[in-house]
């Protein structure tokens, strides 16, 4: 034994140095293994000393050997037999420290069996840790009959030791390549990211780079779809691979034992590590098909939605890294980051969009355009900006009817809704269910809806609609609906119709509240001209006659006078005298009150008596040639009387041109003198008070005055409209089914 082991302390030494430079020296781990094999075989006088790793599965490879040459043959390398309970690797693996056994013949199981059969003896084994793990262990063999000597393994464990650094130090290494590999190519894919490339090309990229990082033969990314689905939208394979693993628009359902499906049904990493035998559904046998034996999946979610996967895939037999989840997990951030990005630039986009749509209608709005306007431009920009194929806004009638009053359809449908149809509120749809409950209603599937709404939406080919209701000063007034022949609309079309039936409201209420201010203006307008009327035909009827009458009775007691009286004729002359200048005065009192002219001869004579009275030239062209309705009479003179007045005032004109013209329905006056300007309507000019008369009758009043240009004041009349807007005549129910789209 002595002769055996009688290495002095000075070689040992020396063993270990030789190794510890080659490790120092970053030589490559299979050249230090070589190395510290042959190093512990002379140095321990052994027959054999191998190097052995474990690895997955229970089973164990040589990766270093070396043998003296009592050895016949070659040293086997890279065998991988299995570990067992009565083997010195088995033990070292079970219990993390060194371990021996001395006669292989006493042994029994496998283990023993191979070491008789290669005419082992006796082995001993020492520990290779490796961060603080059991890698592997290097072993010394006896063919002889006597025992290693006992302190074998402490000398093994010096080596040993070294042999661990080795591998740390190589670790090391290829850690720090992956990682800037890693790194590298999240970079790649951040890039795309934060240029806003499009999600399909981001998609492309990290199914490429995922890949080649992780040495796997596809990678793909699945999206799961509304209708339980998945369908892949991005896809890589190994070049050589026979056919595309995943290609790009393959839709698989959900079911069974495979990748897509368990991420979406738990929301967490998968792994099959034999799609042979553990794996089932449509999905993995597409998977076995191309060949794939072991594949990997993370789930992707978007701002907390599960959106899709990422998944890879291996045509070996062995598994993929443990750590290929944590590898991939880098980028299905950078994936959800490009999808919500994506999403962000299509909200804004849709928001920016939105938000000119209601700028153009509150523009309208804004401008008191009727309501008839409204309607139309609110179903036109809500069917373009929601691209649905149809919109269309609904009264609410007392009658129990609903009114079509603005609708919008895509060009293709080629047919068009008539305004005013009128439609019996009956059944499950969408203006029923509005009207019945007050609140949005939606119906993803018309083939349920009934009532005549319902027959038409199935007439025209719809499949889903949405109503929202449109509500006036808390009164439900109608609904604004939006539909769609291809599914269900999205979940926030109800929230987007909203800002549309507000500025409906907002048209309506404006609407009533202008009918309401011009039936009011007209009927004190009436009530001042009946109060007019009255009085001239009181004064006229009254105080005028009985004036008439003293002066006939004045004038009788003048006669009566005898002669020579000359102070009582003079002074009942001079009361007479007196008395018809009071009449006269009254006379002009009642005429200024309701024009006499006016009433007798119409609008042209009663403006040639007022160009006869002004003290200001007036150039006159009346072509009014019929009597107009008394309203726009009265307002017509009194304007021209109004603006002939304020020019004797203050214009210091020299000449005054007067228009009037009765045509398309409209009465159109024009007063302009060449005087100094500078006036307006306001500041007590008398002209607002005509303002009002001219507004209530739905005309328009202007003054044009710049400072030393003269004064031009315009009034337009319309003849026909001479009061509030009047309520839309019904056109009865609906008898037979309408070729025309539906309302909801």
């Amino acid at each position: 034994m002595a002769s055996r082991t009688g290495v002095g302390t000075d070689e040992e030494l020396a063993a270990l140095q030789r190794v510890a430079t080659l490790v120092a020296r970053q030589r490559s781990p299979e050249e230090v293994f070589a190395s510290v094999t042959a190093e512990v075989g002379r140095l321990l006088g052994v027959d054999l000393t191998n190097l052995i790793r474990y690895d997955a599965g229970g089973a164990v490879t040589v990766i270093a050997g070396w043998a003296s040459t009592s050895v016949p043959g070659p040293v086997s390398v890279d065998i991988r037999p299995k570990l067992g309970k009565h083997s010195v690797s088995g033990r070292v693996l079970e219990t993390g420290r060194p371990a021996r056994i001395d006669d292989y013949a006493a042994e029994s199981g496998p283990a023993a069996d191979l070491a008789r059969e290669l005419g082992v003896r006796g082995m001993v084994g020492a520990p290779i840790i490796v961060e603080r793990r059991v890698w592997g262990l290097m072993a010394v063999v006896t063919r002889r009959e006597d025992r290693l000597p006992p302190d074998t393994e402490a000398r093994l464990a010096r080596f040993t030791e070294l042999v661990a650094t080795a591998i740390a130090n190589a670790q090391a290494h290829v850690q720090l390549r992956v990682f800037a590999e890693e790194q590298a190519a999240l970079r790649r894919v951040a890039t795309l990211v934060a240029g806003g490339a499009p999600p399909q090309e981001v998609f492309a990229a990290v199914a490429s780079e995922v890949g080649r990082l992780v040495d796997a033969d596809s990678a793909g990314m699945g999206r799961y779809d509304s209708d339980g689905t998945t369908t892949i939208v991005g896809s890589w394979n190994r070049q050589g691979t026979p056919k595309p693993h995943m290609p790009v628009g393959t839709r698989w359902t959900h079911g069974g034992q495979n990748l897509h499906t368990l991420v979406f049904q738990t929301g967490r990493p998968a792994r099959i590590d034999d799609y042979d035998t553990t794996a089932s559904g449509p999905g993995a046998d597409a998977w076995r098909s191309y060949g794939t034996r072991a594949a990997v999946g993370l789930p992707i979610r978007v701002q907390g939605r599960l959106w899709g996967y990422l998944g890879i895939a291996r045509r070996l037999a062995a598994s993929l890294a443990a750590d290929a989840e944590a590898r991939l997990a880098g980028f299905t951030e950078l994936v959800a980051t490009a999808l919500a990005n994506a999403q962000a630039r299509t909200e804004l986009c849709g928001f920016a969009d939105e938000q000119a749509a209601l700028r153009r209608v509150a523009t309208l709005v804004a401008q008191a355009a009727p309501p008839e306007a409204v309607f139309a431009a609110v179903v036109a920009e809500v069917g373009r900006l929601l691209t649905v194929d149809y919109a269309v806004l609904t009264r609410y009638d007392p009658d129990g009817l609903a009114t079509v009053v603005g609708h919008w359809v895509l060009t293709d449908l080629q047919r068009s809704l008539a305004v005013g149809l009128r439609i019996e509120l009956e059944g499950g749809n969408i203006a029923t269910q509005v009207a019945e409950t007050g609140r949005s209603a939606r119906i993803d599937d018309y083939t349920t809806a009934s009532g005549a709404f319902a027959d038409i939406a199935r007439d025209w080919g719809f499949r889903a609609a949405v109503g929202v209701p449109i509500r006036v000063e808390g009164r439900l007034w109608g609904v604004i609906s939006a539909g769609s022949r291809s599914g269900p609309l999205p979940a926030d079309t109800e929230a987007r119709l909203a800002g549309f039936t507000e500025l409906v409201a907002t048209a309506l209420a404006n609407a009533e509240a202008q009918d309401q201010l011009t039936a009011s203006r007209a009927r004190i307008v009436a009530t001042a001209d009946t109060t007019r009327r009255r009085i001239e035909r009181d004064l006229h009827d009254g105080v005028q006659q009985h004036l008439v009458a003293q002066a006939l009775e004045l004038r009788a007691a003048r006669e009566a006078v005898p002669v020579g009286a000359t102070d009582l004729a003079t002074r009942l002359d001079r009361i007479a005298l007196g008395m018809g200048g009071a009449l006269d005065e009254l006379r002009e009192i009642a005429r200024g009150i309701h024009p006499a002219a006016l009433a007798q001869g119409g609008l042209g004579p009663a403006l040639k008596t007022l160009a006869r009275r002004s003290p200001v030239p007036v150039r006159l062209n009346a072509r009014v040639d019929r009597r107009l309705p008394e309203p726009v009479e009265l307002a017509a003179y009194y304007v021209v009387a109004e603006a002939l007045t304020n020019t004797a005032k203050h214009a210091h004109a020299s000449v005054v041109d007067v228009s009037a013209a009765d045509g398309d329905g409209v009465l159109r006056i024009e007063v302009h003198d060449d005087g100094r300007g500078g006036g307006h309507a306001g500041g007590g000019s008398g002209l607002v008070g005509l303002t009002d008369r001219v507004e209530a009758l739905g005309g328009r009043l202007t003054v044009h005055s710049p400072p030393g240009a003269g004064t031009t004041l315009r009034v337009t009349l319309p003849i026909t409209a001479t009061g509030p807007r009047q309520p839309q005549a019904d056109t009865g129910r609906v008898s037979t089914l309408p070729t025309a789209p539906p309302s909801g």
